[in-house]
């Protein structure tokens, strides 16, 4: 049975998804808890400047305050200022959007981003968010610097997600996995054709610590019409040492010196 505090923490993630605002009885029917407890959650999230009721329609939103205090750590731990100048100049020669996820415990989780498109379709997903290891680039990219048992573990553990959430591509097997993190180990990067989103591509080469340990994985992500597999392809050496950069200068950052230990 989850506690107060979980439960706390799953209404906080379905806000930060729905911008606009939920109501009192989705909450508590997409999280199978009594209409009384959810209403006691969302009162206590609300006193302590998490969560507002916005009045009109009755709906509950997420306040700035935990946007700002997510923005506060990045912005202390320097990881942004180590890493965007070299976002910023892989994303002009890529002409898409490339991001940087950081290693958090078992997880993957994108801190930072450069939009390289100036015109045209931009891809451009939410932030802040764990990373799905089984169809993502960034995952597929960090399980190959880890051996296959560690490698499953990780994935059983997360999960394959709902088939309808992806794209048509997306492994929903251990096998399908395991054929995207060999194919990305030998290539030196990983690559996605319509696994993560249906008419979207992505690629992710991994940011090693001096350990040999990943500490983060640098992607590019756009859609199929501009970045195809040849493009991608020719993108790899780039990708890959822009990832070796990062990962050089990562020592300025503590929230890299604290995955790397």
């Amino acid at each position: 049975m989850s506690t107060a505090l979980e439960r706390s923490f799953q209404i906080l993630e379905k806000l930060a998804a729905a911008p606009e605002g939920r109501s009192l009885s989705s909450l508590a029917q997409e999280l199978e808890l009594p209409l009384s407890a959810t209403h006691r959650l969302l009162t206590d999230l609300c006193r302590i400047g998490y969560v507002r009721q916005l009045q009109e329609q009755g709906l509950y939103a997420l306040t700035i305050k935990l946007v700002a205090l997510g923005l506060g750590f990045l912005s202390s731990s320097g990881v942004v200022d180590v890493a965007q100048p070299l976002l910023d100049r892989l994303a002009k020669e890529a002409g898409e959007l490339v991001r940087l996820a950081v290693v958090d415990g078992d997880e993957l989780v994108f801190v930072a981003k450069a939009q390289g498109a100036t015109r045209g379709l931009r891809y451009d997903p939410d932030m802040g968010l764990s990373v799905q290891l089984s169809c993502s680039a960034a995952g597929h990219a960090w399980l190959s610097t880890m051996s296959e048992e560690q490698a499953l573990e990780l994935v059983a553990r997360q999960g394959f997600g709902k088939p309808q959430d992806f794209g048509p591509k997306a492994p929903t097997t251990v096998k399908g996995v395991l054929s995207f993190v060999k194919a990305a180990r030998q290539r030196g990067f990983s690559m996605i054709v319509e696994v993560f989103a249906p008419g979207m591509t992505a690629m992710g080469a991994p940011v090693l610590g001096r350990d040999g340990k990943a500490i983060g994985v640098v992607t590019i992500a756009g859609p199929l019409v501009r970045l195809t597999e040849q493009r991608m392809l020719e993108l790899g050496p780039v990708l890959m040492a822009t990832a070796a950069e990062v990962a050089e200068a990562s020592h300025a950052s503590a929230l890299f010196k604290r995955r790397a230990a």
